[in-house]
């Protein structure tokens, strides 16, 4: 049975597959004499998908409807370091995280600073 939106459906779940492999998190590895970097990253992933037909009160179709989405969040994590037999992790610096915990940190000053100078009132 052909369903509506199967092609849809199937597009979407390659599109899926192909998108969130381990391709995806770990990088291909670079080489420089005896040390080798493997770049690694956090990846994550979500889809959607929804088709619908509208119908009159005398049940006659009136209409056919579709759509679906994927996304993909993909952040650096840190390198492998392969150095002959030792193996070292390096995280990777994540600056938009280190600004927003300072934004976090200043709010609650100013908040805390407008509650005291309040309460001095």
């Amino acid at each position: 049975m052909d369903l509506p939106g199967r092609k849809s459906i199937d597009l979407l779940t390659e599109t899926a597959r192909d998108t969130l492999t381990v391709r995806r998190v770990f990088g291909e590895p670079y080489r420089s004499g005896d040390v080798t970097v493997i770049p690694v990253a956090r990846v994550s992933g979500g889809s959607g998908l929804g088709f619908g037909a509208g119908y009159t009160k005398d049940q006659n179709p009136e209409g056919e409807g579709g759509g679906g989405g994927f996304g993909v969040n993909a952040r650096p994590a840190g390198v492998y370091v392969v150095r002959g037999e030792d193996v070292t992790w390096q995280p990777a610096l994540d600056v938009n995280r280190i600004v927003l915990g300072g934004q976090i940190l200043g709010g609650l000053a100013l908040v805390l600073a407008a509650r005291f100078l309040l309460g001095r009132r």
